[in-house]
């Protein structure tokens, strides 16, 4: 009996697959993962410059300026590290920027008007000899050997550093107050030029006497003297932690000896 009662049992109802639990809300975030293979999703952006075969003008340019870095700079050159400051640059260009040559359209206009002038057989107003900035190298060097110069701006990146690098020894054994600033492209800006090594103020109006006297004044101190160290060089990632890690060998060493 017990045996028949067994096969009488109702079976156990499985649940369907459609049917879901409650409190499962696992079909409103359903994984979707991309397939990276050939032909499926696109590939993300990644920062490749790393694998990028730069042209040969800037891997020159790259190695050049680490192996600046990794020598020992003489005292001539390290100079040429010891520019002035943001705020003193600001005056200095406030300043040089009133004293700006004219350009072509100008010169072209002034000629111009000479010629109009001599045309009509009068005479052509005579000005006096205008205060503007002096540029190019022989040009300088001729205002600061005559002492004509009363301030002169050179630039920090002129390439090759030779056609400046004997130029602040004249300014000390002249006494023409000199100053370096960052950027040729800065001065070129100033005299209608791609680039210029270097600029020179001859004369100013009365107004802005005072503010290149004391310009003068505050970077004398810096230029006064010639430098007399070397440059330091700056060691690689990989030759610090040598460094590091032999220092800390000798440190153990030293340790035990006197422990």
């Amino acid at each position: 009996a017990t045996s028949a009662q067994d096969h009488t049992e109702m079976p156990k109802t499985r649940g369907k697959k459609g049917d879901k639990k409650e409190g499962d809300y696992s079909h409103l975030f359903q994984k979707t993962p991309k397939n990276f293979r050939i032909g499926q999703s696109i590939q993300p952006k990644r920062n490749l410059s790393r694998f990028v075969k730069w042209p040969k003008y800037i891997r020159i340019q790259r190695q050049k300026a680490i192996l600046k870095q990794r020598l020992k700079v003489p005292p001539a050159i390290q100079e040429f590290a010891n520019t002035i400051d943001k705020n003193q640059a600001m005056t200095l260009f406030k300043l040089l920027s009133k004293y700006r040559p004219e350009n072509r359209k100008e010169k072209k206009e002034r000629l111009a008007k000479i010629a109009e002038a001599q045309a009509k057989n009068e005479k052509a107003d005579e000005k006096s000899k205008p205060k503007v900035l002096k540029f190019g190298l022989n040009h300088i060097t001729t205002l600061v050997e005559s002492r004509k110069a009363r301030l002169v701006v050179i630039a920090h990146d002129v390439d090759p550093l030779e056609l400046v690098l004997w130029l602040p020894a004249l300014c000390r054994k002249m006494k023409v107050p000199f100053c370096i600033v960052k950027g040729k492209a800065r001065l070129g800006a100033l005299c209608h030029q791609k680039t210029c090594t270097a600029v020179a103020l001859t004369a100013v109006d009365k107004q802005d006497e005072r503010a290149l006297s004391q310009f003068c004044a505050s970077v004398e101190s810096m230029y006064d003297e010639p430098v007399r160290a070397w440059g330091q060089p700056q060691y690689g990632i990989k030759a610090r932690h040598k460094i590091r890690a032999r220092q800390k060998e000798l440190d153990k060493e030293r340790a035990k000896r006197f422990a």
